[in-house]
């Protein structure tokens, strides 16, 4: 007779790691996915739903990102502050110009479970315009 045992993780067994993408011609949709899988830590091999067994996910050169076919001109942010005529509506050109760390932030949110994990995983996510961010200790240890 085989005896196997499925053993659980706890959350002292879980190891977090640093990943660095650059979204330098990068298509948004497909970056988002990415990321939310480090997030979610769905790569790892004891990942369980009701856990926060994600990475910490470094990105990098979000102000060169792409969209495919007419979305960048079709894509509209929208937002309501909840008083009468307080909704706002910005075009992806001009989020994209002003703030592109909503834009991939706002991507990888909406691939995120919409529950009480969502806010702990979108907390290690850290968006940079540039190239330069301020992680730069945490990736000079791995090599």
């Amino acid at each position: 007779m085989i005896d196997s045992k499925t053993t659980v993780t706890k959350a002292g067994q879980i190891n977090r790691e640093w990943h660095l993408i650059n979204a330098d011609k990068q298509i948004l949709g497909r970056l988002a996915t990415q990321v939310a899988t480090l997030l979610m830590g769905k790569n790892k091999t004891y990942f369980t739903r009701q856990l926060d067994c994600g990475d910490h996910v470094v990105v990098i050169n979000a102000q060169k990102i792409h969209l495919t076919g007419k979305k960048t001109d079709q894509k509209v942010y929208q937002s309501y502050s909840g008083y009468p005529s307080g909704r706002k509506e910005v075009g992806f050109d001009k989020m994209l110009a002003k703030q592109p760390n909503k834009v991939i932030r706002h991507a990888v949110m909406g691939m995120l479970p919409k529950n009480k994990l969502r806010a702990k995983m979108i907390i290690r996510l850290h968006v940079f315009s540039g190239t330069e961010h301020d992680f730069e200790e945490k990736f000079k240890t791995k090599s």
